[in-house]
């Protein structure tokens, strides 16, 4: 028996790192590189959607028929998801990019030595360091405070962050498609550390509950802005998927740390205590967004934009046209 537990933990682990890089280079090779950002914004959405629905047909299958159950349920839902991915029509082959001097392992090179791929994933470790043991804190505390209700605080703390990111994700690709991807970067990681402070300070379960609503907007960041990012950094050399894996490399090593450091602290002084370290490693990432990362998206020119300044300079030849038109009598 656990063996096969331990074998289901594998295929799971194996499936989780294989199945969110292959969303997004599906989504990419779909929508192009120009409309991504909203594209999967959208993927946000529903994948909310589907966490909540699934969590919530999970429990009632739990509940009244039997916690086996919940399992056979699962493996069950993924046929009509197959079904799905098998009517998706393979888009026409688009233009291969070409071969990279020095070979494969030179042009992987290239792209680990980026200063802006270090940067981001410096940035992707920490949002990690200081976000994955922030949920599992406040389940122990909801249980010690709340008794029999402790399972529907900890439901709630899960399901509201998911309607928060179904609500705001499309929102996040827009933004990061017309404003670029640092600020949207940096206004959504600041959830993370304002989160841990406010729960540092919360006692009632109700305000943990709204507090834990401000992981859906760093959730809608992360999900949206890691792949775009990673788009970004490898147009045009054909690896793509090799960077979202060293972003889910530093996704992994940031979470592992978060739970032993947060678990450490929090027998030695306390779950306040925790909460306000892991509050201090989400202003560390913040200031590594701030200092750290660079823009890596094409910002639309703004018309207020300087004369002689580069987005001024791209503007005036669409002004100049603009004018030379509005000039013309109608015809």
């Amino acid at each position: 028996m656990e063996l096969s537990v331990w074998t289901a933990k594998a295929l799971h682990g194996f499936a989780s790192s294989m199945l969110l890089p292959a969303i997004a280079a599906i989504s990419l090779v779909l929508v192009g590189h120009a409309a991504l950002g909203e594209r999967l914004g959208r993927n946000s959405r529903y994948a909310a959607i589907g966490s909540a629905v699934a969590a919530a047909a999970m429990g009632v299958c739990g509940t009244y028929v039997s916690e086996a159950a919940v399992f056979y349920l699962t493996a069950a839902l993924m046929v009509p998801a197959l079904l799905v991915l098998r009517a998706i029509d393979p888009p026409a082959q688009g233009p291969v990019a070409a071969p990279e001097d020095g070979g494969a392992l030179s042009g992987a090179l290239r792209l680990l030595a980026d200063r802006r791929l270090q940067g981001f994933a410096l940035a992707v470790a920490l949002f990690h360091l200081a976000n994955a043991a922030q949920l599992p804190l406040i389940a122990s505390e909801a249980t010690a405070k709340t008794g029999s209700y402790a399972s529907l605080v900890v439901a709630a703390c899960i399901v509201l962050p998911q309607v928060l990111v179904a609500w705001l994700a499309p929102a996040v690709g827009r933004w990061a498609q017309r404003i670029g991807r640092r600020p949207v970067l940096a206004v959504t990681f600041m959830a993370v550390p304002l989160r841990a402070a406010l729960l540092a300070m919360s006692d009632s379960p109700t305000m943990l509950i709204l507090v834990q609503a401000l992981d859906g907007v760093s959730a809608a960041g992360f999900g949206v802005l890691v792949p775009l990012v990673a788009a970004d950094l490898t147009r045009g050399t054909g690896r793509f998927n090799l960077c979202l894996g060293l972003f889910g490399l530093m996704a992994a090593v940031g979470a592992t740390l978060s739970t032993a450091l947060a678990g450490m602290v929090a027998d030695a002084a306390g779950t306040p205590t925790a909460l306000w370290v892991l509050a201090g490693c989400g202003l560390a990432c913040v200031a590594v967004v701030g200092l750290a990362v660079k823009e890596t998206g094409a910002v639309v020119a703004s018309p207020s934009a300087r004369p002689g300044s580069p987005a001024g300079s791209a503007a005036a030849p669409a002004a100049t046209a603009a004018q030379s038109r509005s000039a013309r009598p109608p015809r």
